[in-house]
Parts: structure tokens; sequence; C-alpha cells
């Protein structure tokens, strides 16, 4: 079925989608479906898409706030879930405000002395499991949405990425996800040109426009020990204009990594403007 299902998995019970912003949770909806699997949804208030929804019957939904996680936790017993898997984006300024966080939460979050990506949903998994359902990696039945090894856009000339332009970014972008800044990178001729933090990919591609750059080149990598469960690094449409409005024209992506969503539309997007998009191991860059 996947690759990165355990072998514990129960396919007889129902798969729990914690599912945020974008287009990564309709896709891992429309998948585990075609798998025959029974779907619950929790969604959270004012970031869960209401057409997501809407694909759901009444019974089969729980709508909570974020930050509430006892409520999810009962939620995942009243659907009887075996398994959960978190997709999509929660804003990060969720962190600052709008967090409405229960008993649970506040019990858990006094625990964590750094309160990020990998520590919050780390807490979050760690009850899940506890509740006795299984963790599932974010990649599930996404094995052919993620970036390919080579020059996925194809072309005469090969991806136009010379080795020590991608051997910069590629190490720059490792130390970043290490440090928990970020996953992505942009850099030119040898020289740091844009970090992804707290901003977001998008931000921080547009912005580049204003630097009057050449040969630009994006990179998005994963952390040195990348917890799969969630934080799996996306790259799709909205990410693709974004490159383009910040006038960069090649991308390398972590093959075998980088989820790539409608992988096939970002590669026909991507070649009708004129970027490249390389997939490459961290191993050997």
């Amino acid at each position: 079925m996947s690759r990165f299902l355990p072998k514990d998995f129960d396919a007889k019970r129902p798969v729990a989608l914690i599912a945020g912003r974008g287009r990564y949770p309709e896709l891992l909806l429309e998948r585990l479906r075609a798998a025959g699997l029974g779907v619950r949804l929790v969604a959270f208030e004012g970031e869960t898409a209401p057409e997501l929804e809407a694909k759901f019957a009444a019974g089969e939904v729980r709508r909570i706030k974020v930050g509430q996680l006892g409520h999810m936790i009962d939620a995942l017993k009243d659907f009887g879930a075996g398994s959960a898997v978190m997709a999509g984006q929660i804003s990060p300024r969720k962190l600052f405000k709008g967090l409405h966080p229960d008993l649970k939460a506040v019990m858990i979050m006094a625990t964590l002395k750094e309160r990020n990506a990998e520590t919050i949903f780390g807490a979050i998994a760690r009850e899940v499991q506890k509740a006795g359902v299984l963790q599932l990696d974010a990649r599930v039945f996404l094995d052919d949405q993620l970036a390919a090894p080579g020059c996925m856009t194809g072309g005469w000339f090969g991806s136009g990425i010379d080795d020590d332009s991608l051997a910069h970014g590629v190490r720059i972008a490792r130390e970043c996800a290490r440090l928990d800044i970020g996953q992505g990178v942009v850099v030119a001729r040898g020289t740091v040109v844009a970090v992804e933090a707290f901003e977001g990919t998008d931000k921080m591609l547009r912005r580049c426009a204003d630097y009057g750059a050449e040969d630009m080149l994006f990179v998005k990598t994963v952390k040195p020990a990348q917890d799969y469960r969630f934080d799996v690094p996306c790259f799709g449409l909205l990410t693709l204009e974004s490159l383009a409005a910040g006038g960069i024209r090649r991308a390398a992506l972590e093959a075998g990594s980088v989820l790539m969503l409608d992988r096939a539309e970002v590669v026909a997007r991507a070649k009708a403007l004129g970027i490249t998009l390389y997939g490459f191991d961290a191993t050997k860059a």
C-alpha cells in the first residue's frame, strides 16, 4: 500500500486525519480513500478548509480549537481510530495569538523548554501514542509525490545547477534546519541571499526580488534527524509562483524527503515558468 506504513498498521480500523491548511490534507484524504480505508477528520477552527470538512459525514468529523489537545485525544478515542496522521499547516502566529490550550495542553507545554514545531508536535505525537493510536509517517500513501533524484523538469542541457552552488546551498540549508531556523535557503554565487524562518517559504522567496542577485538557487531540505510524523517539508504550485515572483529560476529539493503536492502538475507548471526542479541526495551533495 505504502512503504511508509508500519508493520503493525491495522487497515480495518479508521485512520484519523488531523488536518491543517492547504492542499496536503485534501490530497492525503484522496489517497487514503483510494486505498479503501475508513477516514475520520479532526478539524481545527479557522484552519481546516470547510471544503475538506464537507467531504465527510457529520459523525465522521470533530472540530476543535488549536491547542485543545485533550479534546483531540477524546476525538480519536470516540472515532475508534487505530492510527492518525497529521497533514497541513497551522498558522505559525497561533503560537503567539489565538491558541486555546486545554488542561492537557497546558500541562504538556509547561514541560517544554523550547516551543517550536518539533517540540510541540513531538509532544502531541507522544500523547496520541499513549492513547493507543498509532501515529503514522506523514508521507504515507504519498510515495509518488516525493521529490525524485535528478532533474525533474528534464531539458537537453541538464539541470543547469553546478556542483559548487548546490553543495553550498545544501550545507547552509542543512545547518539552518539543524538549528531549527527553517528548512529552505536561497544562495547565489557563494553568497547566502535569504534564509527561511518564521515568515515561511513563500514570503522568503518573494523578498528575493528586492536584492537583484543573479543565478539564485533555492534549496529545500530536512533536519538531520527529521521526524516524518509531522513537519514534512512541502513544495507546491504556490511555491513555484513565489519563486517566479522572487526572480529565482532554479530549485533543489532533497529527494525522497520533500513532498511535492500534485507533483505532475508542479513539474508541468515549472516548465511553463522556465524554472528548473532538481532532486538531490544530501549524502552526495
